[in-house]
């Protein structure tokens, strides 16, 4: 009987292990398969897409996905990086209590933020994360578009 040893890139999560540009910077938002899959049908109904991380408002604390240009960024708003080619931004103040966390965007089963693009296809998006290691937050100092 043959015993098959996994290797370390086998045993890494590919969702919430450290990742990094090509650059070496730590990525401060990622996306799973899932909501990857979710942004292609959208993209694919809706043309280009960006995502806003609400504050809490109406639709609680949910990612929120619009057509690019129907949500309008501000100097109040922090570029936080792409998923899927779509831009991902946070309000300034949500950003300054985030900044320490990798954002993991995911699918789960429910309905959508009533503004977000996904609302009525009976799943929508969720926000996973884990807090940057200290490497991960001395590299990331400075880095982000505010």
């Amino acid at each position: 009987m043959t015993e098959t040893v996994a290797t370390h890139a086998e045993t890494i999560d590919p969702v919430t292990a450290e990742q990094a540009d090509n650059a070496g910077t730590p990525l401060r938002v990622t996306a799973t398969p899932a909501a990857l899959d979710l942004i292609e049908e959208l993209k694919a109904d809706y043309g280009p897409v960006m995502f806003h991380q609400s504050g809490g408002c109406c639709d609680g604390s949910s990612p929120m996905c619009y057509p690019v240009g129907d949500f309008i960024t501000s100097d109040g708003d922090v570029h936080l990086g792409q998923v899927g080619g779509a831009d991902f931004f946070i309000s300034r103040s949500q950003f300054g209590v985030w900044q320490h966390t990798h954002i993991i965007l995911d699918v789960v089963p429910g309905r959508g933020g009533m503004f977000s693009l996904e609302n009525g296809r009976e799943k929508r998006f969720h926000i996973r994360s884990r807090l940057f290691s200290q490497a991960e937050n001395d590299a990331l100092a400075g880095t982000c578009r505010i």
